[in-house]
């Protein structure tokens, strides 16, 4: 049986999957990247301390998010956004995101955030 990540995040922006491993690597977490709803699934199991989710990736996050809950997963949500975006904001808090920042904020606090995954 595969061993699951720490932290999973779904993101498919590249230039921010790169920033997220470094910063993992720097802190020794294991951070599993999800390009989608079923990998993100397949991903976050018991062992799982933290998802991360860009709520502007390309695969339906927020409803990546609301089948996640529904599978049972209790692991904190923390998502991010761009700052306009508050519509989509309440939508991912009501999806089950425990926390939705600004990018800014978020990149910012990157180091902090990921160390909430270690177990």
């Amino acid at each position: 049986m595969a061993t699951m990540s720490e932290v999973v995040a779904l993101m498919d922006d590249l230039f921010f999957q790169m920033k997220l491993a470094e910063t993992a690597k720097q802190l020794g977490i294991a951070v599993k990247i999800a390009g989608n709803a079923e990998a993100l699934l397949a991903e976050a199991g018991a062992s799982t301390q933290l998802i991360i989710v860009d709520l502007n990736a390309r695969c339906g996050p927020v409803e990546a998010v609301e089948r996640l809950r529904a599978a049972g997963c209790a692991a904190p949500v923390v998502a991010f956004l761009s700052h306009v975006q508050v519509d989509l904001a309440e939508r991912a808090r009501a999806a089950g995101c425990d926390e939705v920042l600004p990018r800014s904020s978020f990149t910012k606090n990157l180091p902090a955030i990921l160390a909430r995954g270690k177990g």
